[in-house]
């Protein structure tokens, strides 16, 4: 088989893939002949001509509330006839702070989103993934702040651990199915999300933007952030017929980055 015919046989969804590198990844997949379903809670964004001009079917979920998110596979599976592609990719980047001052809730919607919503997708697409009977994929999407310690960020790292942790375990649960299970750790990525993460800690920091984006840089080997599409890449490999050995992987594109600050 083709690499043109892999993908245009091939059918994905995407969460969080109205903006960001879930758009990315969606506009790659697309681009590549996959037929593409994205959700998002941003609803504005969902019209996009960017999804919109591509074909992409879009649909408004909030990936925290199982009963949305089996409504959204349910239709994304009915209008393609299955699931062969999942890319588990919505997050928040929860709160800036010490842990002593953390309001429990923000730490629990950090979680809420992060993790049970990884929850929630992989519990309603896997049995498409076993229906197709010819495996699949799945990339649920992590951080570096997973592997290493994270300060003033404690929820959204220990969220992207449980991520990694879990990914792994799906690898071996259906390793079998000949379903692949793996997770992508990006660090410092260009775009609207890591200016205001960097708003943030530099205001809890009590230092400028520009010292923060610094600081954050200061530890990334190559000294510049990841773009969306770079991760998007990475994600066909995995999802594509050359990634088929590939399962149970961290996989990181950081730039180099091997601490945090």
């Amino acid at each position: 088989m083709s690499s043109s015919d892999y993908w245009s046989s091939r059918r994905a969804i995407v969460t969080a893939g109205a903006s960001g590198i879930g758009l990315a990844i969606a506009t790659a997949l697309r681009d590549a002949g996959t037929n593409v379903w994205v959700c998002d809670i941003a609803e504005e964004q969902l019209a996009r001509p960017e999804i919109t001009d591509r074909g992409i079917k879009a649909r408004l979920c909030d990936v925290s509330d199982a009963a949305s998110v089996n409504a959204f596979v349910a239709e994304a599976a009915a209008d393609m006839g299955g699931i062969d592609i999942v890319i588990n990719n919505a997050g928040i980047a929860g709160p800036a702070a010490p842990l002593h001052e953390l309001d429990f809730e923000a730490w629990k919607k950090t979680f809420d989103v992060n993790v049970h919503g990884q929850f929630h997708v992989a519990h309603a697409t896997i049995p498409h993934l076993k229906a197709t009977g010819r495996g699949g994929s799945m990339v649920c999407m992590a951080s570096v702040a997973g592997k290493y310690a994270f300060p003033l960020r404690s929820p959204y790292a220990s969220s992207k651990a449980a991520v990694i942790s879990m990914a792994r375990c799906l690898s071996v649960e259906l390793g079998p199915d000949q379903i692949r299970v793996n997770s992508i750790a990006p660090g410092v990525v260009a775009g609207d999300r890591i200016r205001r993460v960097f708003t943030d800690r530099a205001a809890t920091k009590g230092i400028t933007y520009e010292e923060m984006e610094a600081l954050a840089l200061r530890a990334v080997s190559m000294k510049t952030m990841v773009e969306p599409d770079e991760i998007a890449a990475l994600v066909l490999y995995l999802c594509g017929p050359t990634g088929r050995p590939i399962t149970g992987q961290c996989m990181s594109i950081c730039g180099g980055l091997e601490y945090t600050e």
